[in-house]
C-alpha cells in the first residue's frame, strides 16, 4: 500500500522567521468589511465587565449588561441604532418581558436608560467613540447618543494600548 502525498507544497520560512515576517502588531487586527471582534481584549473585557458589575442597591434578576447588542434609541428613526461595546441598565429584568433573552434592547420599550456604557477603542472606531467624527448621514454620532440624546450618565471609553 503506498501512502499518496500531498499535491501542495510546503511553506519554507525566511530564516529567522520571527525576525523577517509581520507580527501581530503589523498585521491588522480588524477589517472593516468583516464583522467580528478586533482582537482578545474586545472579547475578554466585556466579560470582566460582566462578571464584576455589581450595584449595590440593585438585586442581580433587576441588572442587564450586555456586549455588543443593538441599542435602539430614536421612535423617528427605528431602524438608529448604537452597539457599544458593553453596557448596563439597572431597575430592568435581565430578560426581555421577564422571560426571553434579549436580541436588542430598545429604549421606548424599555423606557430605562443605560446607567454606562463602555467602548474599547480600537484602531478603525477610535475617532467615532471619542466623539471626534463628523456625521457621515442623518443618524448621530455614537457621543451624541450616548451624551445627548440617551444622557446616559457614564460613558467610558477605553485604550488598551495608552491606558
Amino acid at each position: 500500500m503506498s501512502v499518496a502525498k500531498p499535491s501542495f507544497k510546503k511553506v519554507i520560512l525566511p530564516h529567522p522567521a520571527k525576525e523577517t515576517l509581520p507580527t501581530m502588531y503589523d498585521l491588522p487586527s480588524e477589517d472593516p468589511e468583516e464583522p467580528g471582534l478586533p482582537d482578545e481584549f474586545h472579547l475578554w473585557q466585556p466579560q470582566l465587565c460582566s462578571e464584576t458589575f455589581r450595584p449595590p442597591n440593585y438585586e442581580s434578576e433587576r441588572v442587564f449588561v450586555a456586549s455588543d447588542l443593538n441599542l435602539y434609541y430614536d421612535p423617528k428613526h427605528t431602524a438608529w441604532y448604537k452597539r457599544p461595546d458593553w453596557f448596563a441598565v439597572v431597575g430592568i429584568s435581565r430578560f426581555y418581558q421577564e422571560r426571553e433573552l434579549r436580541m436588542s434592547y430598545v429604549i421606548w420599550q424599555e423606557e430605562v436608560r443605560p446607567i454606562v456604557a463602555i467602548e474599547l477603542l480600537s484602531a478603525s472606531t477610535k475617532d467615532q467613540d471619542l466623539g471626534y467624527s463628523e456625521r457621515t448621514g442623518e443618524a448621530p454620532t455614537k457621543w451624541e447618543v450616548y451624551e445627548q440624546i440617551l444622557a446616559i450618565p457614564y460613558y467610558v471609553t477605553f485604550d488598551r494600548v495608552s491606558n
